[in-house]
Order: C-alpha cells, then sequence, then structure tokens
C-alpha cells in the first residue's frame, strides 16, 4: 500500500507539473501567433508602393518563422488564403507557395478548419473599416505531445505498480506454498513414528490375550492415523491418480464419516443414474475433501439438520453438490471462505476449506465453489472434476 500510496503521489505531482508547463507554453505559442497575426495584417494592409522592401522582407520572416504551429489564414467568408504546418495527402509542388491550394489539399483544409472554428485558438485581423479576416490556429505537436506525457507515465505506473503488486502475491502465495508443504511434511514424519509404536503395541496386546473386539476397535484408530499421515505426505507433490467411478467414489469418501455424525442429522446421497462416469481421483485426498465438507456441514448445524449429497454429471464433468441446512455464509464471503486463516469458529485455524481448494484445483484440475448459501437458511458447496470416461 505504501508502494502505491508514493507511486500516485508522484503521478499526481507530475500531472501537477506538467499541466502547468502546458498552460504556459499554450500562452507562449498564442503570443506567437498574435504577432503571427499583426505580421500578416500588415503584409495584407500594406502595398509594396508603400512599404519598403526590407519591411516586406521582414513581414515575410516572420511568417517564415513558424515551423511547428498549424496556423490558417482566413478571408471573412471562409476562403482560405493561407496555410502552414498541415500534413497535407497530396504533396505540395515544389514551385506552389502557401497561397496555392489543390482541390485535395483544400478538401481536408475545409475540414480542418470546421473543426478549428470550434475552439479558442482564434484571432480576428481588421485589415480596414470593411474588410475584417482571421486567423485560426491549432496546439503544435509538441504541445499536444506534452499534453498527453502525463497520462503516459500515469499509464506505466499503474502497469509498473500492478506488475510489482502481482510479482509480490506471487511471491507471497510461493511463500504460503512452501509452508504449506512443509507443515504437511513435517506432520506426515511426526505421526510417523507413533503410528509404527501404536501398531507394534495393539499387536502386543493381541499377543497378551485382549479382547479381539478392543484391539480390533484400536487397529481401526491406528489405521485412521495412517491414512492421515498418509494425505500429508502428499501435499506439495503430485499424487498418484487412478481411473475410479465418481458414485463409488462418493460413498468410500463418506464411508467414515457416515457413521460419526451426529443422529439427529440426516445424511442422504443422491448418486447419478448411471456409474460409469470416470474421473482421475487420488482416493485418499478426495476423501479427506467430502470428510472436510461433511464435517464443516454439520458443525453448522450444531449437530442437526439435513445433509444432502448429490453426484450428477453430464459430457465434462462430474458435479458433487454438498448441501447443509445450517448457518449460511455472507455473499461477501464466498471466496474468502477457501483463504487461509478464515474461520467463523472460535476453535480452528482456517485450513480446511484451502487444503479442499487446493486438492480440487491444483492437483486434480477441477474447481469447488459456494454454489449457493444464504444465511440462516444453508450452505451449497460445488465440487466440478473433468470427466474421463464418457462411455
Amino acid at each position: 500500500m505504501a508502494l502505491i500510496a508514493v507511486s500516485l503521489i508522484l503521478v499526481a505531482g507530475f500531472i501537477y507539473i506538467s499541466n502547468r508547463l502546458v498552460k504556459a507554453l499554450a500562452v507562449q505559442e498564442r503570443e506567437r501567433m498574435e504577432i503571427w497575426a499583426n505580421a500578416t495584417k500588415e503584409l495584407a494592409s500594406t502595398s509594396s508602393d508603400a512599404a519598403a522592401p526590407a519591411d516586406v522582407d521582414f513581414l515575410f520572416s516572420i511568417i517564415e518563422s513558424n515551423h511547428s504551429i498549424p496556423v490558417m489564414w482566413v478571408d471573412e467568408n471562409n476562403n482560405i488564403i493561407m496555410h502552414r504546418n498541415f500534413r497535407l495527402p497530396e504533396p505540395a509542388d515544389s514551385t506552389a507557395t502557401f497561397f496555392d491550394i489543390s482541390p485535395a489539399n483544400k478538401a481536408y483544409l475545409e475540414k480542418k478548419l470546421a473543426r478549428m472554428k470550434n475552439s479558442p485558438n482564434k484571432i480576428e485581423m481588421k485589415i480596414d473599416a470593411t474588410t475584417t479576416q482571421y486567423i485560426y490556429y491549432d496546439d503544435s505537436i509538441t504541445l499536444r505531445q506534452l499534453a498527453w506525457f502525463p497520462y503516459i507515465q500515469l499509464a506505466v505506473m499503474l502497469i509498473f505498480i500492478a506488475v510489482a503488486y502481482f510479482a509480490l502475491i506471487s511471491v507471497k502465495r510461493a511463500e504460503q506454498n512452501r509452508v504449506w508443504v512443509g507443515l504437511s511434511k513435517e506432520t506426515a514424519h511426526q505421526l510417523g513414528t507413533p503410528i509404527s509404536s501404536l501398531m507394534a503395541w495393539t499387536q502386543l496386546l493381541e499377543s497378551m490375550g485382549v479382547e479381539h473386539d478392543v484391539v480390533a476397535d484400536m487397529d481401526k484408530d491406528v489405521h485412521r492415523l495412517s491414512v492421515i499421515a498418509d494425505r500429508f505426505s502428499k501435499i506439495g507433490s503430485m499424487p498418484d491418480k487412478e481411473l475410479t467411478f465418481i458414485n463409488e467414489a462418493v460413498r468410500e469418501s463418506l464411508g467414515y464419516m457416515s457413521s460419526r455424525i451426529p443422529s439427529r442429522v440426516q445424511l442422504t446421497i443422491h448418486t447419478s443414474d448411471s456409474d460409469n462416469c470416470g474421473i482421475m481421483l487420488c482416493q485418499s485426498l478426495f476423501e479427506w475433501v467430502m470428510e472436510n465438507l461433511t464435517k464443516n456441514a454439520v458443525d453448522a448445524m450444531e449437530g442437526e439438520g439435513r445433509l444432502d449429497i448429490t453426484v450428477t454429471r453430464d459430457d465434462r464433468i462430474a458435479l458433487i453438490l454438498v448441501k447443509d441446512t445450517g448457518k449460511g455464509i455472507a455473499r461477501k464471503n464466498f471466496k474468502n471462505v477457501f483463504n487461509p486463516g478464515f474461520t467463523t469458529k472460535k476453535r480452528g485455524w482456517g485450513l480446511g476449506l484451502t487444503l479442499v481448494k487446493r486438492i480440487i484445483e491444483e492437483y486434480h484440475g477441477g474447481r469447488i465453489y459456494v454454489k449457493d448459501s444464504e444465511v440462516g437458511r444453508g450452505t451449497t458447496f460445488a465440487i466440478e472434476l473433468p470427466v474421463i470416461n464418457n462411455e
């Protein structure tokens, strides 16, 4: 923000200074045109018999000294008497004077004159008591370029700010990714030792004659810990994926949570009509996604409500909808819920949906988003996964 503020202050300063220079140059050009008009007036009103050759040469030198300001000298009937410094469509004959105008150039100059008559750059010349002529002029190329210069600076500065901002965001995201990967790998590593120890303890307990059901329950929990460690180990590297049928994948992913959600939560799975929709999937990570969404939905419903999982498909994608009747999400937070650290819970780090988004979009080439939500009515999350097998 400080970089943007400083850049905007600098640009504002450049624009202010440039505008003052443009106004100063415009005044100077006006003064030059008035001198030019006076010389033209004197040349028009003084006959060659009355004026000394030196005076005529001097007047012509003033007129010829204008090499940058487009100017027209017209009579009271808008007939063009003379012109200078226009880029004419038809090159003038080398023997022609500024008073000679070809038909093509005349049409071009008349269009220019019609536009210039609407500008304040006009000087009236009283040649005599009955004759009035006019000088119309345009800003010089230098003045026009200078007028555009601060806005070009502004555009360049904005491009620089945009590039710097996106570069900063990219660096920040890369740093976050490294933290994510490091944290995930370290978690998997730290879990590995106690899991191995617990496996050995369950075998020892079984050999000591402990009840089989007790040991079996412990084995389930140890296996669950192994699955969690395996999931964390996959973060940071592209996981191996296998061709999986979407209906089967959804049912398996909800197998663990379906027996652990409160009895007052009604869980219903609506699968597609046919189970021949194949997707390339890492099942263990997909289970993590579905478990996270299911747990969030149960928390949002505070242990009571309805949770519907619906699977549909078309020729391109498999669509999974997770709909609950919980607290809902404000529309302004539809995208924020996937940001690291965002949470509406009193406990938690706000990392679950961030991991979910990474798994779906980066590892499976899919898309996850809040399809619909209303505060106090519930939320629907949508997952889109590309279909591989359309037979």
